[in-house]
């Protein structure tokens, strides 16, 4: 049976946490971080390989401990932070960009916990998600709200030398908290927001929620300002509804450890058969999950995978 959603991250509901995260979305960052030493040019060939990683429980560091056995290339390009919050002040009617202490500790600790990725040439984005407070993608109530929550993610970037955003739209619980229900302008006005203040990084898609429904508005379509969009149903094969080509698609997504082998082949076998440039995967954790990953990167990379603990 697949899996239809994530575990939430839980963060403290604790004043103190609220007060620190609103500190930090509304001070300007000081200075970017240092940009991390040139990684080595792969040499694979095939669908671009993403790993979100639950740092409530797992280091980001497993993202780069699979290696393809045939030419040493990483498996994995491109590994997500799971994941930062998009929180609600209703004191302020605001929303804010929320880290939960394990996200915090990633970030305070990127020179051990992101670098050394980034140096072997893997991407690495943070997760945004609801957080049953209200707050969501697509009910800013005005374009300047979108494009000040969009200022606190690219801040955030370029603060920890991070390489995009990664949007999942799930636990917002619109309405909690007096806030408005989902608009057709809201995710427009942030994505266009987000994408003008970093043009070079990476914008990807968890392809669920009223945000991923309302990518237009007063003729603009923002579908074409995202690197990425994947399927968010682990197990299964769906298109995401997006006017992307395949190349930036994932309608394969498994969850490691959970999806079958067997599964896991097939929708690595299909995503190359109908040509589909991403491979979803979710959950990577501290084990040696070489085995699960070996399903897919034969059918993808024609490779096991090694696994250097």
């Amino acid at each position: 049976m697949f899996t239809l959603v994530r575990s939430r991250v839980r963060t403290a509901a604790l004043a103190l946490a609220a007060v620190a995260a609103l500190a930090f979305g509304t001070t300007a960052t000081t200075g970017a971080a240092a940009a991390p030493a040139p990684a080595p040019a792969p040499t694979k060939q095939g669908p671009t390989s993403v790993a979100y990683v639950e740092v409530n429980n797992n280091s980001m560091l497993n993202v780069g401990k699979y290696t393809l056995a045939n030419g040493g290339d990483n498996v994995f390009d491109v590994a997500v932070i799971f994941a930062a919050n998009i929180n609600y002040d209703a004191g302020k009617k605001e929303a804010y960009l929320h880290f939960n202490e394990n996200v915090q500790r990633v970030l305070d600790n990127a020179d051990t916990e992101i670098r050394p990725l980034q140096q072997k040439g893997i991407k690495v984005v943070l997760s945004v998600l609801g957080n049953h407070q209200g707050a969501g993608f697509a009910n800013f109530p005005s374009q300047q709200a979108a494009s000040a929550f969009a200022k606190q993610m690219s801040d955030t970037v370029t603060k920890y030398g991070l390489d995009g955003i990664d949007f999942d739209d799930e636990y917002a619980e619109y309405g909690n908290n007096g806030t408005g229900q989902p608009n057709d302008s809201s995710f427009v006005h942030l994505v266009t927001a987000l994408r003008a203040n970093m043009p070079d990084k990476i914008i990807s898609l968890y392809n669920i929620g009223p945000a991923a429904s309302r990518l237009s508005y007063g003729g603009v379509d923002v579908s074409s300002k995202f690197d990425y969009a994947w399927n968010p149903y682990y197990g299964t094969w769906q298109v995401p509804e997006i006017s992307l080509p395949k190349s930036k698609l994932s309608p394969a997504a498994v969850e490691i450890g959970r999806t079958s082998q067997s599964t896991t082949a097939d929708l690595a076998r299909r995503t190359v058969s109908e040509g589909y440039g991403v491979y979803l995967t979710y959950n990577l954790d501290g084990s040696d999950r070489s085995a699960d990953v070996s399903a897919f990167t034969r059918e993808l990379y024609g490779s096991d995978a090694v696994y250097a603990p």
